[in-house]
């Protein structure tokens, strides 16, 4: 065995290993290599031992290795007092100077020169290894590493007794293992997790040991682990007062993991959204993202006092978010409908600084954000504009339309909208097909609404062959691609007369654009419509004389219509003859505006365009 104390001696290991033959070295490392890792066959082992091993060599900034006696800085002559004993150190020193380090090698060589290593920093040590070695297209370690004397004397010594290990050391060890691929049967995995599952039973976990070994659970064997019930239990058995707030989150992310069970939970959920009040000032950027999304996947729509306070801690760390936990953030928000004023200007500050450095899903989600909440934000807008005209092949076809359909709908044209739309038409043209039918459509649709008229596609859309597409595997189409339809044909005849293409078919166009849920009209605001009703009477004098909710042949219903005879005075409501000029009263209410100005929405910009041909008054 290259290790066998519970204090790991892995200086002094290799130092008795120096005496054998090579040959001896590699039988013994390859027995206890092949069956606690990845089951993974070797080529022959061969362990060379460097000069390095039997001096004490340090780094300074974890590049530059100085072997003792060499001018180092004060924080690394800490490593020089008492042999080498890490127990008689800074434990802080010693993560400090791992997470230092930037590749592996660098921290095996480091460990390499420690004659004594509590399990703690061995498992913090294994953590950092699999950590840096962790990447998308390979969840294997590489066979340097796993060739390392001093790795395999990690691990070994993991994977031999860990009853002698501490709680933090064993659940941290077997975290660092969920890092990469490790195989099922391996021998490290299985003591480990033996071991986690006796304590366990026993009771003997804490609270943080309980957290790490739930989430390595779930990455391990899936939300659907029994044994994640017993965690949980014992978790809600806990003070929440003697949990830390990287205990609450992530006793938030176990909870996560099996939504279907939150109702089960949502008592001990109430408490801990409550409590969770508390340590919001206290959470770093990835776990106020994380909390959020949390509360998003747990549908904890009740905990909005939480919510709150987590977006006022948001506007103090937007710019230290990584494009993900801003992506997560925005997500929550349109999820519970918080919007805050602070929150938007920093949002406009970062947005408009890191715009052409932002991710595309990122982009797109601000540009959800504030189409789902109706912030009319200049800097937002205009910065994305830049971004799309600079930087359109980085875009998808589901993001394009994301970007561009809020212009649209908040009504607003940027200054370089010549050359946005002028690079959005020749996307169109090149790569129509990739657009799913409903997102082209919603797409177009939308630029129609700030008057840029896709008449060059309408030919396209109207056509039999799309409309088949639109509709799929469906026996109708639905009411609000059928209004958007329509209110595309409506714009041809009525914005576009020089259009000679097709018409849309009769039993594709809608009567009304006022429909429930598919509605391209907001309704009337009865509180304001019944003061404006008052004032009516008074000034007409009679309720006679005018009418409410009126249905014209574009499809608009008026919120209130008053006829005149040749002459200019007011007919009753019920007279249809001798009618000279109709008078369309729009009424328009709060919500039918960008959020807290004066701006009207696209849709409502575009009805009122369309009623042109009626006498129209806005109040």
């Amino acid at each position: 065995n290259l290790c066998h104390l519970s204090d790991f001696r892995i200086h002094g290991a290799l130092a008795g290993l120096k005496t054998q033959r090579v040959n001896c070295v590699h039988k013994t490392v390859k027995e206890h290599l092949c069956p606690w890792f990845w089951s993974l066959q070797l080529e022959p082992v061969r362990v060379r031992f460097h000069h390095a091993h039997s001096k004490k060599f340090h780094s300074e900034n974890g590049n530059d290795l100085h072997p003792v006696g060499e001018p180092v800085s004060s924080e690394v002559h800490a490593w020089d007092r008492s042999e080498h004993s890490v127990t008689n150190v800074d434990e802080q020193i010693f993560y400090r100077r791992l997470n230092s380090f930037t590749s592996s090698k660098e921290v095996l060589h480091f460990i390499s020169t420690l004659q004594t290593l509590p399990d703690t920093m061995a498992a913090g040590a294994l953590h950092r290894i699999c950590e840096m070695e962790k990447k998308d297209d390979d969840q294997r370690l590489p066979k340097e590493i796993l060739e390392n004397s001093a790795f395999q004397a990690l691990c070994n010594h993991f994977a031999q007794d860990p009853s002698n290990l501490s709680n933090t050391g064993l659940v941290t060890a077997l975290q660092a293992l969920t890092l990469l691929y490790v195989d099922p049967q391996s021998r490290l995995l299985l003591n480990l997790l033996a071991e986690c599952q006796h304590r366990l039973e026993r009771g003997s976990l804490d609270i943080h040991s309980l957290c790490i070994l739930g989430e390595s659970l779930i990455k391990l064997q899936g939300p659907g682990c029994s044994t994640l019930d017993l965690i949980i239990y014992q978790l809600q058995g806990g003070n929440l007062e003697e949990f830390t707030p990287e205990d609450i989150v992530t006793l938030y992310r176990i909870l996560q993991a099996c939504p279907e069970k939150a109702d089960q939970h949502q008592t001990f959920l109430n408490k801990m959204n409550n409590f969770s009040l508390s340590v919001v000032s206290s959470l770093s950027p990835k776990l106020l993202s994380q909390m959020l999304t949390a509360l998003v996947v747990l549908d904890q729509t009740q905990a909005l006092p939480l919510v709150i306070k987590l977006g006022k801690y948001v506007v103090r760390h937007i710019p230290h978010f990584t494009s993900e936990e801003l992506r997560e953030v925005l997500e929550a928000f349109i999820y519970f409908g918080h919007n805050d004023r602070f929150f938007t200007k920093a949002l406009e500050q970062h947005v408009a600084s890191l715009c052409l450095t932002l991710d595309p899903e990122v982009v797109s989600k601000v540009m959800e954000y504030c189409s789902r909440k109706l912030i009319f934000s200049k800097p937002i807008l205009d910065a994305v504009a830049e971004t799309f005209v600079c930087q359109s092949e980085k875009f998808s076809p589901n993001q394009t339309a994301e970007l561009i359909e809020p212009f649209g709908k908040l009504n607003y044209l940027p200054p370089n909208a010549s050359a946005l739309f002028r690079k959005l038409e020749n996307i169109l043209l090149t790569r129509f097909n990739y657009f799913p039918p409903k997102t082209l459509l919603k797409l177009l649709h939308s630029c129609s609404l700030i008057e840029c008229h896709p008449v060059n596609f309408m030919a396209r859309i109207f056509s039999p062959y799309f409309l088949q597409q639109l509709q799929g595997e469906e026996p109708y189409l639905d009411r609000l691609s059928l209004a958007q339809l329509t209110q595309l044909f409506l714009t041809a005849i009525l914005e576009c007369p020089f259009y000679k293409g097709p018409k849309l078919l009769p039993k594709y166009q809608v009567k009304s654009f006022l429909t429930p849920c598919s509605s391209l009209e907001t309704p009337m605001d009865f509180q304001l419509y019944k003061s404006v009703m008052i004032g009516l009477i008074d000034l007409l004098g009679a309720r006679l004389y005018f009418a409410s909710k009126v249905l014209t042949p574009y499809c608009y219903t008026i919120d209130v219509e008053i006829k005149l005879d040749e002459d200019g005075f007011v007919l009753p409501f019920t007279v249809d003859e001798d009618i000279h000029k109709r008078v369309a009263l729009c009424i328009d209410g709060p919500k039918r505006f960008c959020l807290n100005s004066k701006h009207l929405l696209g849709k409502e910009a575009t009805k009122q365009r369309h009623l042109f041909p009626i006498t129209r008054l806005r109040c």
